[in-house]
């Protein structure tokens, strides 16, 4: 297992992470998976066992029963893994149960810490944006707990372009705590963070973590383009709504692709499809989960799959979607001065 620096922390994570929204099995997240805390022990242990040292989890799975597993799996051994967890989302039905308030977020870190049994939280991220809250008020409260040691690093998740360099701005002008990292939505099937997130990383140095890196199973190899042109899976049509699939020509085309070079390697698609996402520039690892311990260890090889130059360019220019503006003019007019952030996403249309 790989281990790469957390964005300009001093902090090192292992390439894979350990994902638990299937933890608990509750409400909504009950068609995600159900993994009681026996299995989560074997899980985890199997990560351990490859060389994983981070858990990422959130209040929202299961309304905390996630975090409730992960601390009865881990009671005894905390100091054996990094934990991440989230704050944002709606825990109760009053008006002030969601949101990033400084209510809000000192509350559900202590709600949390209860949960996950542990004196302090490893990873502190904001799960989405709120517009209705000053960034002053949400980092003001994350530098309390960072103050208090009941968070160590604070990062975010699901923010624009704008609405993370407005975080960064009011973080650096107040003396604020800093991102160490962003965690988004980047497959092969959808590269959209390439236009705005991962170059964000590369100028402000922030590390990248990556949920739902095979498209919510649409890159395990199970699926296939139907004979009436629909995604077809081990179990029919699929259901699933998110993540959208807004380009099925270019997804069916990135999934036969992806099949050839998982042939002559001799591994997965799941496998070759993780591999390369840890090619690309500012990732430092991907949020992985499964159903089954089988699944899981399937993801965990990807770890030891190595992608020629020629497996990447493949992959790369098969799942490459078109450059919105202002980039393909920027891509024309802009070549002569551009920044390893602009390259990023520029090079390989030039």
């Amino acid at each position: 297992m790989e281990y790469r620096q957390l964005g300009r922390s001093g902090l090192r994570v292992s390439t894979l992470t350990m994902g638990t929204m299937t933890f608990g099995g509750t409400g909504f997240f009950q068609k995600i998976g159900s993994t009681d805390v026996q299995a989560a022990r074997r899980q985890l242990d199997l990560c351990r066992d490859a060389g994983v040292n981070l858990i990422d989890t959130a209040d929202i799975y299961s309304t905390g029963r996630s975090e409730e597993i992960v601390g009865e799996a881990i009671a005894g051994r905390r100091d054996d893994w990094l934990v991440a967890t989230k704050v944002r989302f709606a825990m109760g039905r009053g008006p002030n149960d969601a949101g990033l308030s400084r209510h809000h977020i000192l509350a559900g870190a202590e709600a949390s810490l209860r949960r996950l049994q542990t004196d302090h939280i490893d990873l502190y991220q904001l799960h989405e944006w709120d517009g209705q809250t000053r960034p002053e008020e949400t980092l003001e409260a994350l530098d309390l707990l960072v103050r208090q040691g009941k968070v160590r690093y604070v990062g975010v998740s699901n923010y624009a372009g704008w609405q993370l360099m407005k975080a960064l701005g009011v973080a650096e002008r107040e003396h604020l705590p800093r991102f160490a990292a962003q965690q988004i939505y980047y497959s092969l099937e959808s590269r959209d963070a390439e236009n705005e997130l991962l170059p964000v990383a590369i100028d402000q140095g922030l590390g990248v973590l990556v949920w739902s890196p095979l498209a919510g199973g649409l890159l395990s190899g199970k699926y296939s383009r139907g004979e009436d042109g629909s995604l077809q899976g081990p179990h029919g049509p699929r259901q699933r709504s998110e993540p959208p699939v807004n380009a099925p020509d270019r997804l069916f085309a990135t999934l036969e692709v992806l099949a050839s070079v998982a042939d002559g390697l001799g591994a997965s698609s799941a496998q070759v499809a993780l591999a390369w996402l840890l090619t690309r520039g500012p990732v430092t690892s991907l949020v992985i989960g499964a159903r089954t311990e089988e699944q899981l260890a399937d993801n965990l090889g990807a770890a030891d799959v190595q992608l020629s130059d020629e497996d990447i360019a493949r992959l790369e220019k098969v799942s490459r979607p078109p450059l919105r503006y202002p980039y393909w003019h920027q891509a024309a007019g802009a070549r002569d001065r551009l920044s390893p952030a602009d390259e990023f996403l520029l090079r390989q249309h030039m």
